[in-house]
């Protein structure tokens, strides 16, 4: 049987499946609904005469047709991507569409700063921006590429970094110093009430400082935990207890006097923001355009 368009499109639906093992991300990816891509799944199967998905309510999986023919059009239908993509080049005004999987420290410090210079430069090239802070696999999940600080890039991805390194600190509200008081050691938080910080990977980070050749980890106590740092912020700026994370991100409550910075002489410096993106696949051009963006703005400096 030949080959026709519709068998190229609903390929490429096929192979979405595969990588998300969803109807709903893949969908997301593709830029279609679930049901048109669940029905063009089906047009297949039925004109091809073969189940290729075992699909429940909760897991989709290829039958043993589906692995063969996985197989057999993943290679040919990369390199298609490929050369469509490496068109770009050739392009007055480069095109196309970019997905990116963001930690949420990175959006104000990052993205806010590079955006409106961005899409008023490529104003074809359409930006897909994911925020989480939960560690993902932003391959699987459809995503070109990630932006993390960098001790956290998977070390199998290929990364670049976006910002020198960043200064960890402690800080509280005038409010909560006025009634607890300020410590004058590290230690001396045990003592506090401290707003815990979830990490990405479900663990509760334990604070670090640093002063010369000294360098300690903190388990602190508190009332509070949680997994972002606006929410922290709002917390910290209310007296709810201490807060600690990355300065710049402190800065505007700091420069306002809604925080106090606490234990000036102890600090952490950790790995500043990276992205990151596989090295088996082609850099999409409106990716290496966006990169290369923030590179020359230099938004936190490099």
């Amino acid at each position: 049987m030949p080959i026709s368009r519709t068998d190229l499109a609903d390929f490429s639906y096929f192979m979405a499946i595969v990588r998300h093992r969803n109807f709903r991300r893949a969908a997301l990816e593709m830029g279609v609904t679930p049901s048109a891509l669940s029905h063009a799944m089906t047009a297949l199967e039925e004109r091809r005469g073969v189940r290729l998905l075992n699909r429940t309510t909760r897991s989709v999986s290829l039958t043993a047709a589906g692995e063969d023919l996985c197989a057999m059009i993943e290679g040919p239908l990369d390199r298609i991507a490929e050369a469509s993509e490496s068109l770009n080049r050739f392009r007055d005004a480069p095109a196309g569409r970019v997905r990116i999987n963001v930690l949420e420290d990175a959006v104000p410090l990052l993205l806010d700063p590079v955006m409106p210079l961005f899409v008023d430069r490529y104003p074809e090239v359409a930006i897909d921006v994911g925020v989480t802070n939960r560690m993902i696999d932003v391959i699987a999940d459809g995503f070109d590429a990630g932006i993390r600080y960098g001790g956290t890039v998977p070390e199998d991805m290929v990364a670049r970094r976006l910002s020198p390194e960043i200064r960890w600190i402690a800080a509280a509200a005038p409010a909560y110093l006025e009634r607890f008081g300020s410590p004058s050691d590290p230690q001396d938080l045990r003592n506090h009430r401290c707003i815990g910080i979830r990490l990405g990977n479900d663990q509760i980070y334990k604070w670090e400082f640093e002063r010369g050749e000294e360098a300690v980890e903190i388990e602190t106590p508190g009332p509070l935990t949680v997994d972002e740092s606006q929410a922290a912020l709002a917390f910290g700026r209310a007296g709810v207890g201490v807060v600690y994370g990355a300065e710049p991100v402190f800065r505007p409550d700091l420069e306002s006097g809604a925080l106090v910075r606490i234990l000036p002489e102890w600090a952490s410096m950790g790995a500043g923001f990276h992205v990151y993106y596989s090295g088996r696949r082609q850099v999409p051009t409106g990716l290496r355009l966006f990169i290369d963006l923030i590179r020359e703005v230099r938004p936190l400096g490099l």
